[in-house]
């Protein structure tokens, strides 16, 4: 949680006097920063439309975490440096020295040692990943569930570098829609039907329902060659590896996988690629993904599971640093730490921080290109009582 009302700096203890010279100018404007929680939901004006995508204006933000067994004993510089390395080490220097970055909510200096389970909090200017422009349709609205068409690029809720740039946060700038809970997620490159209750109550019943095994799941995928006329069922547990991001199917069922099973049935065929009705009788990460590449005939643009090699899209890293990096550092602007951060206005309609490595773009480094949206749909959840479905996209029409 972050905590919610305007930033003060504590009162400055041990501080070298080097470090009290350099902070103190910075001090007075840096208390006039206006940063945001999750107390201030996301609003029509945040938003950037530029060529085809959706940007959200940068804004002040302070992430919080606590020591680990991994980062005990090291320096709050080499802390940072070690393990958030989309930034230069003489930007952690500065942070620590004004005061953005902080142990137990007081500054420290720079060769301070950390300790297990101290909380550490990094205030900074946030740049969110850029998505597709596109709208996102409601296809049902009833009081107690909304459903609507997910676009590609874009993911359900607020994680990693996203909060803004979600479903969730679109459809509450846009359409006052909140509080809202997802029912079942959808990965970010990933289309289709997303059920989202507004009630926690209702979205306890529906995912009841879904582990019980009560829901019918449909999606189609565009694949690889000439499917198989015949129905195929494969059971082969899933064994999804955080850090890179990627599953393996395996038929051993000792293996250290989670036990899934999908059932595919052709739709059509051209000779080249094949339309695929998926029907997952479990939800492992992936599993669609990785049972089709078990049968050798994986969704035709998925990168990622075209070969048994990790493979990482344009623009994207592996692993689970690709998930929660920092950009890499190729801004131009100093990173003193005396720097003046009244906020300056750009010609893009956006402020600009001195310190920040990511201004004065507006997406974040890393971010150059939109991924290709995947072609694997979400297309129908059914259940006794209820069904919702959503319609088929331009590519599952083969030519």
């Amino acid at each position: 949680m972050v905590k919610d009302g305007p930033l003060r700096m504590n009162k400055r203890k041990a501080l070298s006097a080097e470090t009290e010279k350099e902070i103190e100018t910075t001090n007075m404007d840096f208390e006039k920063i206006v940063w945001q929680t999750p107390a201030n939901p996301p609003e029509r004006q945040d938003y950037i439309f530029r060529n085809g995508r959706r940007h959200v204006k940068p804004y002040y933000f302070e992430f919080i975490s606590h020591v680990n067994k991994r980062w005990n004993g090291k320096t709050i510089v080499d802390l940072f440096t070690d393990e958030f390395r989309g930034r230069p080490r003489d930007y952690y220097v500065s942070a620590v020295k004004c005061g953005r970055i902080k142990v137990d909510g007081k500054m420290v200096d720079v060769s301070y040692i950390v300790r297990n389970s101290q909380k550490i909090t990094h205030f900074l200017h946030r740049h969110e990943p850029p998505v597709m422009a596109w709208d996102i349709p409601i296809l049902l609205e009833e009081p107690d569930v909304v459903v609507i068409c997910k676009p590609a690029s874009i993911p359900v809720h607020p994680c990693g570098q996203y909060r803004k740039n979600t479903v969730v946060g679109i459809l509450e700038a846009e359409h006052g829609l909140a509080p809202l809970f997802p029912v079942h997620r959808l990965d970010r490159l990933v289309s289709g039907l997303l059920i989202i209750a507004r009630s926690a109550v209702k979205a306890d019943q529906l995912r009841q329902q879904i582990m019980a095994r009560e829901v019918r799941k449909e999606y189609i995928a565009r694949v690889v060659g000439v499917f198989p006329e015949k129905q195929q069922v494969v059971s082969a547990n899933v064994d999804h590896d955080a850090r890179e991001q990627r599953s393996t199917a395996e038929v051993d069922t000792n293996s250290a996988g989670k036990s899934a099973c999908t059932k595919f049935t052709r739709v059509s065929t051209n000779g080249t690629h094949s339309i695929v009705l998926c029907e997952p009788v479990t939800g492992r990460t992936h599993q669609i993904r990785v049972h089709l590449q078990h049968l050798g005939h994986p969704i035709a643009n998925d990168v990622l599971y075209l070969s048994k090699d990790v493979a990482p899209r344009p623009g994207q890293a592996t692993g689970n640093k690709a998930a929660n990096r920092e950009p890499s550092p190729t801004s131009d602007i100093p990173l003193d730490s005396s720097s003046d951060l009244v906020e300056k206005k750009s010609g893009e309609d956006f402020s600009i921080d001195p310190m920040c490595t990511n201004c004065p773009d507006l997406a974040p480094k890393g971010y150059g290109e939109i991924e290709e949206a995947l072609w694997l749909h979400c297309a129908k959840y059914s259940a006794p009582g209820w069904a919702y479905e959503c319609p088929y996209p331009d590519w599952a029409l083969l030519n």
